[in-house]
């Protein structure tokens, strides 16, 4: 079975908390995660909205663009209006070859307002459930007529957070709209991340390697304190650095025949956690795992380069 290993911007810049950022340039983030082994990273926003200026870059850094996040709104916007704001960023993405949008659902969600505990989270109804699986399955179909597909990222805070919300959204879409499985984002909501492979691993197109320092996380007030404050707390990092057993997460999955994007998405302080460091030991810890679970690493980057 093959794989591709691929990392975040968000180790080096944090789009919520600019405290959470270093002082480095495009070039020098793709430089340090191919330094570490890295073949792709996903789309931050320092990378250029133009296809003809963003290739050569890299080209230059032999690393594929290998998803990016798509602030969705159809929990409570229309359909017409997402569409519209997508378009360029599905265009983007079919002229450098990426394999994915990721949505991330912003309607209602509290992940990015640091002033709004964990423990007000929205939450939908059956019947809302019901109507926002079936509109994103809509839009997931749409998409990938557009010549782009999507991948549902489930997000602590938001309106899939937890493993039920999860399932829930799981079974009333439909193979129009992918999985994202992020394990540190499930952990960090208390589901069993082995059991959310084996209930949805058919719908399952990219997945986040996100580590979790439990100790962090369970430390935490959720009726005070925010996702953000957990962020700045330390609550996530790199496989081999944290909680979860990524040895059992990454058997599973290729217990269940996945194949593709491993991506290492870790928001931390950079200057506690420098980025580089942090991607080797990722690196390292990923390689140790994926190897015993039988998988082949792609080592290319940017193709022909």
């Amino acid at each position: 079975m093959k794989a591709k290993l691929g990392m975040s911007p968000i180790a080096w810049w944090n789009d919520d908390l600019a405290e959470l950022s270093d002082d480095v340039s495009l070039e020098e983030c793709l430089r340090q995660s191919r330094s570490a082994g890295f073949t792709g990273m996903e789309m931050g926003r320092r990378f250029p909205s133009d296809p003809d200026v963003m290739l050569p870059i890299l080209r230059e850094a032999d690393v594929t663009l290998c998803g990016g996040w798509f602030s969705g709104t159809l929990v409570d916007e229309e359909m017409a209006r997402n569409k519209d704001r997508i378009q360029p960023m599905i265009d983007l993405f079919k002229a450098v070859n990426a394999p994915c949008i990721v949505y991330g659902e912003v309607g209602r969600s509290i992940q990015g307002d640091r002033s709004k505990p964990l423990a007000t989270k929205p939450k939908l109804s059956g019947d809302e459930m019901k109507a926002y699986a079936r509109r994103l399955t809509e839009f997931g179909e749409w998409c990938a007529e557009q010549g782009m597909p999507l991948s549902y990222h489930h997000h602590m805070a938001a309106v899939v957070e937890t493993e039920p919300e999860l399932d829930a959204f799981m079974r009333h879409s439909g193979e129009g709209i992918p999985l994202l499985l992020d394990a540190g984002h499930l952990a960090f909501a208390g589901g069993d991340v082995l059991r959310a492979i084996d209930n949805h691993h058919k719908r399952i197109n990219h997945v986040h390697v996100k580590d979790v320092r439990m100790g962090v996380i369970d430390s935490l007030d959720r009726t005070r304190q925010s996702f953000l404050d957990a962020v700045a707390l330390g609550a996530f990092t790199v496989p081999g650095d944290g909680s979860l057993d990524f040895g059992a997460i990454v058997q599973r999955l290729a217990d269940n025949g996945y194949e593709g994007w491993f991506v290492v998405e870790a928001e931390q302080d950079p200057k506690k956690n420098p980025p580089l460091k942090m991607a080797q030991v990722g690196y390292k810890e990923l390689m140790r795992v994926m190897t015993a679970s039988g998988y082949t690493v792609e080592t290319q980057g940017f193709p022909n380069a």
